[in-house]
């Protein structure tokens, strides 16, 4: 859109690169030419604005097959005006002198003349072919049919049009006939898919066979050097109790021969420790023999005293103690006094006095 600015009365017009501006003043052509800046008035000038840069133009409708059915097409069509003057002469490109805008819609009238022109190029290629083979070989076949139905379209150039290129997008049937059509290639993709899982399991049956093979011999040969293992065990456990049953033997001899030195040992030990034992006594007695009675009885109550618990103290009353010097101060009776005499003394005594008894 060109730039128009106003300064006293006067206007302003200054256009882009890719813009055409034609000026014409009272009938007569004044400016023509791409990026023009200049002056006029908006009273007696009338102004044109044609876009010589590429346009790209989006084209999609439905047709249908050889087959009856219906596909959807998706193409692009990129053009260029060639011949402004020309498309100026064809097509209102006029703009309002004060803002710059177009007044019609010049860019609408290419578009539908562009796409009523590709559509029936296109359903005449597609109403030939079927189904199968227009999505396939549909989109090359159509791109061709339409640029050169519109390269050899006449009033294109007679509009100053030049078509640049011709893309199709795509052809797509609807989506129950696409479901459809896609349906035995999913089983075949599922087939070869479940081909490969059995495949796979049957490899991985192999390989757990071969898996199971190793194990057993595995299993067996560890089977067969437990075998051996026991068999050694065995032989080894019975030279050990021979062994044992050997050392135990010595063992028990020496202990045998030990013990009968020591019974030996201890017998005669015993034998001599009684004779010692004997003397003892012997001289015990002999010595006791010739000991006075008194004495004795001294010795036995002073052993028996060692036996005695322990006393603190002994009261004596005076009874006690009078009747006690009263028995220390009675002289001795005879008998008593013969009868502490020793044997010796009392033989001695018989024999000096028996002659004169007996007499």
């Amino acid at each position: 859109m060109a730039d128009i600015k106003r300064r006293l009365g006067w206007r302003h017009l200054r256009s882009a690169p890719t813009a055409h501006i034609r000026h014409h003043r009272s009938g007569r052509l004044v400016h023509d030419g791409t990026g023009l800046s200049f002056w006029f008035r908006s009273l007696s000038a009338a102004l044109s604005e044609i876009p010589v840069a590429d346009q790209e133009l989006s084209v999609s409708f439905n047709a249908r097959t050889a087959d009856f059915q219906n596909v959807s097409v998706q193409a692009t069509v990129a053009y260029r005006i060639a011949d402004p003057a020309r498309a100026a002469e064809r097509l209102d490109f006029s703009i309002d002198p004060d803002t710059g805008v177009w007044r019609g819609s010049p860019l609408e009238q290419l578009a539908t003349l562009l796409t009523e022109s590709a559509q029936q190029h296109a359903l005449d290629v597609l109403a030939r072919t079927p189904l199968s083979e227009a999505l396939v070989d549909g989109v090359a076949a159509v791109r061709e049919r339409v640029a050169g139905g519109l390269g050899a379209d006449e009033r294109l150039p007679a509009t100053g049009l030049d078509v640049v290129a011709v893309r199709v997008v795509a052809i797509r049937p609807e989506q129950e006939v696409e479901r459809a059509m896609r349906t035995p290639t999913r089983e075949k993709i599922q087939q070869e898919a479940d081909r490969a899982t059995y495949e796979r399991r049957a490899v991985a049956v192999e390989r757990e066979r071969a898996i199971a093979e190793n194990e057993l011999a595995s299993k067996i040969e560890l089977a067969r050097q437990e075998e051996q293992l026991v068999r050694q065990r065995g032989t080894n456990a019975r030279r050990e109790a021979e062994e044992a049953a050997a050392a135990d033997a010595v063992r028990t001899e020496s202990e045998a021969a030990r013990a009968v030195r020591t019974a030996q040992a201890q017998a005669t030990a015993a034998r001599e420790a009684g004779a010692a034992r004997a003397e003892a006594e012997a001289a015990w007695l002999e010595v006791h023999a010739r000991i006075e009675p008194a004495v004795l009885n001294a010795l036995t109550a002073g052993r028996f005293a060692e036996h005695l618990p322990r006393i603190e103290s002994v009261t004596l009353s005076p009874d006690v103690l009078t009747g006690l010097l009263a028995r220390l101060g009675q002289p001795a009776p005879d008998g008593a006094q013969r009868r502490d005499r020793t044997p010796e003394q009392r033989g001695r005594s018989g024999e000096q006095g028996g002659p004169g008894r007996r007499g």
